[in-house]
C-alpha cells in the first residue's frame, strides 16, 4: 500500500488547510491515530499513525479503494499542501499497464439493473481453473457466461485466458454467488452450473446449496432452465438431494459417473481413482414473478450526539457491529467504523455523521441482509 513517513508535526495545521481537497480531521480515543478526509475524484480517509520520531500517513484500509496511482497522487498532494518533511515514501508513479481483459471483470454493482443483448445467459458458481467455463464459451459464442469465483489467482488466470483466446462472452465476478443471485432479474438465466463446490462437512451453513440458494436459483432461471450440481462428495450429494426433494414442487434428475465434454484435472484424477461423481439437475418448472430491488441506503436525521452501542447487534441472518469512533475537530459530528450484513459476506464501512450522514467508500451492496442491517444502523444513528 502506498504510504509516506514524515517528521512529527502539529496536526492542528491540517484544520487550517481545510477546503475543497482536505475536508476535515477527526481524532480517536487514542491520541496515537487521527484520520483526515480527502476529496478529489472521490473521497477517502488517510490514517495518521503517530510513532516516536516519525508519523506514518497511509490510505485508510476501509475507504482506500483499488486505484493505487490515485492514492499515490493524493498522498503526495497532501504532503505538499502541508509542507511536510518526508522521511520515506513509496508514492512515485508507475507507468500505466493495461490489465488483462479488464472490461470483462465486473463488480456486483454492474448487475443492479442488468440487461444483456445475448440470446442466452448461463452462470457458473466457483469456476476454479476456468476450464469448463472457457470450453462452454468457445462452443456457444451466442451465449453470455457469468463466472463467479472468490479465489483471486483463479480469477486472474481466467482473465488472461479470455484475453489470449479473444473471447467476448464471459463476465467474471469476485463475489459470493448466493448474494449475486439477489441482484439478477427474474427469469434471465438458462443454466446455473455448480461444479464440485467445497463440501464444508464440518461447517454445513457455508455450503452454496441451501434452501435459500435454490429458491433464488429457481427465480432467476427461465422456465425450462436448469441448475446443474456435480460433486464427488457422498455427503454433499445426499444433502443436496434432500434440499431438492424438500421443494413443494420439483423435477430433478440424478446421474452417476456420466461423461461430459470437458472435465477438470481434479475430476480426471478422481476418475482414475474410481471415485463416484454425482450429477443432480434441477428443472425450473414455471416463470417467476418479476422482482425489483427497492432498497434505499439513505442515512438521514442522524443525531451527532447519539450514543454508539459497544456490543454487537446479532440477528438471525445478519449483524451490526460499531467499531472505532473518531470525533471531528470542526465540532460538526463524528466518524465511526461499522461492520454489518450477512455473516458470510459482511460489509465494512466508515460512516460520516454530521451535516450529511453517509457511508464511505459508498453504499453497501443491495442485498436484503444489508438492508436489514442498514435499518438498524439508521435507528441507532437517529438516536
Amino acid at each position: 500500500m502506498p504510504h509516506i513517513k514524515v517528521s512529527p508535526f502539529d496536526t492542528a495545521k491540517i484544520d487550517t488547510a481545510v477546503g475543497d481537497f482536505i475536508k476535515f480531521r477527526a481524532v480517536g480515543s487514542s491520541s496515537a491515530k487521527e484520520i483526515v478526509l480527502l476529496s478529489d475524484k472521490r473521497e477517502f480517509f488517510l490514517d495518521i499513525v503517530k510513532k516516536e520520531g516519525e508519523y506514518l500517513i497511509k490510505p485508510n484500509k476501509i475507504t482506500k479503494g483499488s486505484d493505487t496511482e490515485l492514492l499515490k497522487d493524493m498522498l503526495n498532494r497532501f504532503a505538499n499542501v502541508l509542507g511536510l518533511d518526508i522521511l520515506h515514501s513509496n508514492t512515485a508513479p508507475k507507468p500505466f499497464k493495461p490489465k488483462n481483459a479488464d472490461e470483462f471483470f465486473k463488480t456486483v454493482e454492474d448487475f443492479y439493473e442488468f440487461k444483456s443483448d445475448f440470446k442466452n445467459i448461463k452462470l457458473e458458481v466457483g469456476f476454479g481453473s476456468g476450464r469448463h467455463l472457457l470450453y462452454r464459451a468457445q462452443e456457444e459464442p451466442e451465449t453470455l457466461f457469468i463466472g463467479i469465483e472468490i479465489h483471486s489467482p483463479s480469477i486472474n488466470q481466467l482473465l488472461k485466458q479470455i484475453n489470449i483466446k479473444g473471447l467476448k462472452n464471459i463476465f467474471v465476478v469476485n463475489y459470493d454467488a448466493r448474494l449475486l443471485l439477489e441482484m439478477l432479474p427474474s427469469n434471465i438465466l438458462d443454466t446455473i452450473y455448480v461444479h464440485f463446490p467445497v463440501p464444508w462437512d464440518k461447517k454445513p451453513h457455508r455450503r452454496v446449496i441451501s434452501d435459500a440458494f435454490v429458491r433464488e436459483a429457481l427465480r432467476v432461471l427461465k422456465k425450462g432452465g436448469q441448475l446443474e450440481l456435480r460433486t464427488d462428495s457422498q455427503n454433499y450429494f445426499e444433502y443436496s438431494l434432500e434440499v431438492f426433494s424438500s421443494l413443494k414442487q420439483s423435477s430433478f434428475k440424478v446421474e452417476k459417473n456420466i461423461d461430459i465434454p470437458v472435465v477438470s484435472k481434479y475430476e480426471a484424477r478422481w476418475r482414475r481413482m474410481e471415485k463416484n461423481i454425482y450429477t443432480l439437475t434441477l428443472d425450473s418448472l414455471s416463470e417467476s414473478k418479476a422482482r425489483e430491488l427497492k432498497i434505499d441506503f439513505t442515512l438521514e436525521n442522524c443525531n451527532t450526539n447519539t450514543k454508539i452501542p459497544q456490543e454487537s447487534i446479532i440477528k438471525e441472518d445478519f449483524f451490526v457491529h460499531f467499531g472505532k469512533k473518531y470525533t471531528r475537530t470542526d465540532n460538526k459530528g463524528f466518524v465511526v467504523e461499522c461492520s454489518f450484513g450477512g455473516f458470510n459476506t459482511p460489509e465494512k464501512k466508515m460512516i460520516i455523521v454530521g451535516e450529511k450522514c453517509y457511508y464511505l467508500p459508498g453504499n453497501p451492496v443491495k442485498s436484503l441482509v444489508n438492508y436489514k442491517a442498514h435499518n438498524i444502523i439508521r435507528e441507532v444513528l437517529n438516536g
